[in-house]
């Protein structure tokens, strides 16, 4: 018989009185099936070191031979990433998790290696040697080497992203920010693009049409990544400006620098950011924060979890579903739509308080009357 366990599908049957059961590391039931006539073929040729189990090789011999070749082939176009995954995977090396193989490899021993690093390194330096466990684990699992990926927890205290500025806030903090980052800063506030995305964006990308314009995000982190956005008011009245004070070139970088790429890069926006923030008096924020604000403040104008999604560059809707908190007038416009555009109202009064309050205990026991 076939059956699932975890990720891929299980042989079982009976060979010469004994109860066999082996992996056959295939997700699909047809091809699984396939793999037990071949086990059962080899069995009859009296080959029977297809049952043994085959040893998941070190996390150590892992990264070396697998995993960080695949990641300088895989991100070659996002350098940041193959370089994160480096710094990961190079902090990995370095510790007891090295010596394991994959397959004993627990919560409690990623616990381990959290407890002995967060002494002398932040957080966030020790998510990224997690982060890139969990990855490599995950090929591993895609690949063959592992049967199912252990949940691996990130150390806390890490400083998130997630902040949302007000009105007043973003105001204050665009004004006191230096250029270039003062114009950067508005790109991606007004148009939730990514930091790095706004720093290497170029003119041949850019179309300025007199009223309006748009904005073509041409590479990524990912497919969904490449995107066309349409420019807010601000947003074109900053790059009008811009182009007009380089000569209105039809190619080049936006935010060109004398840097070694050429354009502003993300050590010159860090420090300037800083700048704005002491003489703004704006609580501290990560510059990833204004593509947050923007996608929020889209989120709560009304636009929905996938437009949202193609906004934001997202490769899947989870990413985006954090910044939809749908509120009790949303609730009641999904269900006036389906009403007709009738009014909901209640003997309890009006559904936006209701929805806002919780229901009352009288109300919810009327409810469980009236349906038996």
């Amino acid at each position: 018989m076939i059956y699932k366990k975890g990720r891929y599908y299980m042989a079982k049957f009976m060979w010469q009185g004994k109860v066999i059961r082996k992996s056959t590391r295939a997700t699909d039931r047809k091809l699984a099936r396939a793999i037990e006539g071949k086990i059962r073929s080899e069995l009859a040729r009296g080959n029977f070191g297809i049952l043994e189990m085959r040893l998941a090789p070190t996390l150590g011999e892992f990264l070396k031979r697998e995993f960080l070749p695949y990641t300088k082939a895989r991100f070659q176009a996002t350098p940041k990433t193959r370089d994160y995954y480096s710094f990961g995977a190079k902090s990995l090396l370095d510790s007891d998790l090295a010596k394991l193989r994959l397959d004993e490899i627990t919560d409690q021993h990623a616990g381990q290696y959290t407890v002995r690093l967060l002494g002398h390194l932040k957080p966030t330096t020790v998510n990224c040697g997690l982060r890139t466990l969990r990855r490599a684990l995950s090929l591993a699992v895609e690949w063959g080497k592992l049967d199912r990926r252990p949940k691996i927890n990130l150390a806390k205290g890490e400083r998130q992203r997630e902040r949302v500025l007000t009105e007043d806030e973003a105001a204050r903090y665009i004004a006191a920010c230096p250029q270039s980052w003062k114009d950067a800063a508005t790109l991606v506030l007004g148009e939730a693009m990514r930091p790095g995305e706004a720093y290497c964006l170029r003119w041949e990308n850019v179309l300025l049409n007199g009223q309006g314009g748009l904005i073509q995000i041409a590479q990524g982190k990912s497919k969904a990544a490449r995107r066309l956005l349409p420019m807010v008011p601000a947003v074109y009245r900053m790059l009008k400006a811009r182009h007009e004070a380089q000569g209105s070139p039809a190619e080049g970088w936006v935010f060109p620098t004398g840097s070694r790429s050429g354009h502003l890069e993300e050590s010159t926006g860090k420090i300037q950011h800083a700048r704005a923030l002491r003489l703004s008096g704006v609580k501290p924020f990560e510059p990833y924060c204004l593509r947050h604000t923007a996608l929020t403040r889209l989120a709560e104008s009304g636009c929905d979890t996938f437009t949202l999604a193609r906004i934001a560059g997202h490769s899947s809707i989870t990413i985006t579903q954090r910044y939809c908190h749908p509120q009790a007038d949303a609730i009641e416009r999904a269900f006036q739509k389906v009403s007709g555009g009738q009014e909901l109202v209640t003997d309890g009064g009006h559904p936006n308080k209701l929805l806002a309050e919780g229901v009352a205990p009288e109300v919810t026991t009327s409810l469980a009357d009236s349906m038996g």
